[in-house]
């Protein structure tokens, strides 16, 4: 008995835990979404979190991209290669980036850089009680710390992921044309044969749910922080891990939506 016990304490707790945390976090959305519906809106604030979020984020979201498609280029070039379907590795590169790899692997990088940071700052001021000081001066927390933040994060993440795509297609082309050696003409040829507008502008798409989580989960977290330094240190931690949880859960049921096909026997 005990043990069952033990056991259902340990599965029931994190998953209490979780649901509790989106509910939450459906609370601050819209208190957010209001925010903004009437107009409390800091342009100055806004503008810097763009810079904060988006511009400084672009070197370690190049990288990573770039690597992660001259990787998938890595795996698949050489095999399709030697199949004799060098026609369709450009397209592969291309359409992965687009619809995936780009949007959902850039707003990976922004949740552990960015959504850590705005967790951390926030919660920084929850401990030493400037949180309750603004309350005091009447200025209400959500409009000027959660706003700007939010817009800040919707509007760069499918800029970041336009970069990002770049930089991803360039990484596959170099190592396809290293290993393979096709031509950049086949390989261009290919992108322009697979690769759709609509793959591009729904994958861009989905950046700003992403955006719109990184946003609330950091403040969220940061907001909600107690326990001094330690309670800075675990807010931070989950910020991040429930950030990139929720932006792979949302992936799919975005993907299912935007490109789901229709199921055999439907």
């Amino acid at each position: 008995m005990d043990l069952q016990q033990s056991l259902t304490a340990s599965v029931g707790r994190p998953l209490a835990d979780f649901f509790e945390a989106v509910g939450e976090l459906s609370l601050l959305t819209s208190r957010s979404i209001g925010a903004i519906l009437m107009g409390r809106i800091s342009i100055v604030e806004t503008l810097r979190q763009m810079s904060v979020i988006g511009v400084f984020s672009l070197p370690i979201v190049l990288v990573t991209i770039g690597f992660s498609g001259m990787v998938l280029a890595l795996h698949t070039a050489v095999q399709f290669h030697k199949l004799g379907g060098d026609q369709f590795i450009g397209g592969l590169v291309a359409v992965s980036m687009a619809r995936e790899a780009a949007p959902v692997l850039a707003s990976v990088v922004v949740a552990a850089r960015v959504g850590s940071a705005i967790a951390a700052e926030l919660g920084s001021m929850k401990v030493t009680e400037q949180i309750d000081a603004l309350r005091a001066l009447a200025v209400n927390p959500v409009q000027y710390l959660v706003v700007p933040r939010l817009l800040a994060s919707v509007m760069m993440m499918p800029i970041v992921t336009v970069f990002a795509n770049v930089a991803g297609i360039l990484g596959g082309a170099l190592v396809t044309i290293y290993f393979t050696h096709i031509s950049n003409q086949v390989f261009i040829s290919s992108i322009q044969a697979w690769l759709t507008w609509r793959d591009v502008v729904m994958g861009l798409a989905k950046t700003l749910v992403f955006g719109a989580i990184i946003a609330l989960v950091g403040c969220d977290r940061g907001l909600r922080t107690a326990g001094g330094a330690a309670g800075v240190g675990r807010s931070t931690t989950s910020a991040v891990v429930l950030a990139i949880v929720l932006v792979y859960v949302s992936d799919y049921f975005l993907s299912e939506l935007m490109f789901g096909e229709p199921r055999l026997g439907g």
